[in-house]
């Protein structure tokens, strides 16, 4: 026999002899293996249906989807129907691992019991900061998602979504409605993400921040409409970093409820700064006591710096009582912005510093026939810079735009028109300017009227009726401040 002819059969006894061995050793482990393994992986096509799951809107589920998080599928996917819970489902993600629930629309969680239908529980107490994450953290609680699912409260206390203590939350194509809250973040998280989502038509908030620490939140591409206590509120929280853009927030105030807003920051106490609020479309409703579209509230007069650091651009809001509402607030730029049918003021500023308010329309489109007074109103604030605006045709209040006891506001550029009582009016300000203005066909004669106050100029405005300063009033074309 050639040697070519006997290298192929040794090779193969090598491999027959392999396969013996391998059957041999499998046959008789040498290692007695666990009975029970910490994390079950299973595939990703699982049925919920096989572990006792019904979803025909009758049977109660919630025991059934429980024992699935806890034997750590990581998957849950709802196939189309209606699933009952008369309690929360709990993940807690120490526990039992990486985990997403997801559908594809067609899935709906009754929710009959008090508490969120989903409640996400981590253990993450550092900040973003990557040298802050433990290494369980990524390991076993990155990331927790819901998608394509509606949630329906059958309970007065039911909530959508809750999350503790998560890294990277992300919520997607989420439905909550009839709830009481959508979703409600507490405690502490870090970098959330919701996006896509329809909240509408809960008693209580869209978005809920309480009691909570978060540092790095995007909410985008969303409804949130129809909520009775607030679409997006922040209460007693530590937040920073947090965005909102391209939504659409309306309606979300009853008219037997609490004063609220669209999009409520209620910093009296804790704090909020850096984000931005843009690109959306927010208004309704003007007959919601108080109503605002947006509303900050800082700690009070004695430290108005909890709440700011903040941009809030290129939105269009309309039918409440005030569009943009700012007290005791510090650092905000307003841009870009078209304010229109407002039942008391278009802007309030109270108590408030370093606020850039520039190139926003302050309309009253005749198309809106709604008496409505869209008034502009400073009260005690400092440091102001006022440019490029453009009011039109207030009603039924003293001037287009009113600063009251303010200092170092500075007033350029401005087109104010068609005001029925007045142009501009300044009670009681000093070391503060009115420059470069267009201010023209008002119902009665004055243009621009100071009262009190000391250190004013005014300067190469353009006017139609008068310019009227008060006795022991300083007011000067030149002036040096010492």
């Amino acid at each position: 026999m050639k040697l070519k002819t006997l290298i192929p059969l040794g090779v193969i006894t090598l491999v027959l002899t392999g396969l013996f061995l391998n059957h041999h050793e499998a046959s008789q482990p040498l290692v007695k293996l666990p009975k029970k393994i910490k994390y079950v992986r299973y595939a990703q096509n699982v049925k919920i249906s096989d572990f006792g799951v019904v979803g025909d809107g009758k049977t109660d589920d919630t025991a059934a989807i429980q024992k699935l998080v806890d034997e750590s599928v990581g998957v849950l996917r709802f196939p189309t129907g209606q699933y009952r819970f008369t309690k929360p489902v709990v993940i807690d993600l120490a526990k039992v691992g990486p985990t997403s629930i997801s559908g594809d629309g067609t899935a709906t969680i009754l929710m009959e019991g008090e508490g969120p239908a989903f409640r996400f529980i981590g253990t993450h107490n550092g900040t973003a900061s990557p040298k802050t994450i433990q290494p369980a953290v990524w390991d076993k609680e990155r990331t927790p998602m819901v998608d394509g699912i509606e949630i329906v409260g059958k309970h007065p206390k039911a909530i959508g979504v809750e999350a503790i203590k998560t890294m990277q939350l992300t919520i997607t194509r989420l439905v909550v409605r009839k709830a009481l809250h959508g979703i409600r973040l507490h405690e502490r998280n870090r970098n959330v993400s919701i996006d896509d989502c329809h909240l509408y038509e809960n008693e209580g908030v869209g978005i809920y921040l309480d009691q909570l620490n978060l540092h790095q939140i995007n909410i985008s591409d969303s409804h949130i409409s129809y909520n009775k206590q607030g679409g997006i509120v922040v209460r007693e929280s530590e937040i920073r970093n947090i965005q909102i853009g391209n939504c659409d927030i309306e309606g979300n105030m009853g008219e037997e409820t609490e004063p609220t807003a669209n999009i409520l920051f209620d910093i009296s106490k804790g704090s909020l700064r850096e984000g931005a609020i843009f690109g959306c479309t927010i208004q309704h409703t003007n007959n919601a006591p108080d109503s605002a579209n947006v509303r900050f509230i800082g700690n009070g007069p004695e430290d108005p710096r909890k709440v700011g650091n903040f941009a809030i651009a290129d939105n269009s809001m309309s039918d409440v009582a005030v569009n943009i509402h700012l007290k005791h607030a510090r650092g905000v730029t307003i841009t870009g912005n078209t304010l229109w049918q407002a039942y008391e003021h278009n802007l309030l500023v109270e108590d408030s510093s370093h606020i850039v308010l520039g190139s926003n329309l302050l309309d009253r489109n005749p198309d809106y026939r709604a008496k409505t007074k869209d008034a502009n109103v400073f009260k005690d604030c400092t440091d102001c810079t006022l440019n490029a605006l453009n009011i039109l045709a207030t009603r039924n209040v003293p001037a287009g735009l009113i600063l009251e006891n303010c200092a170092r506001m500075n007033i350029t550029n401005c087109s104010i028109r068609q005001c029925q009582n007045g142009g501009i009016l300044l009670r009681n300000v000093k070391q503060s300017r009115i420059s470069d203005c267009l201010i023209t066909e008002g119902e009665k004669n004055f243009a621009i009227r100071v009262t009190g106050g000391q250190q004013i100029q005014i300067t190469d405005n353009l006017v139609s009726g008068d310019i009227d300063v008060g006795p022991g009033t300083e007011v000067s074309n030149t002036m040096t401040v010492y």
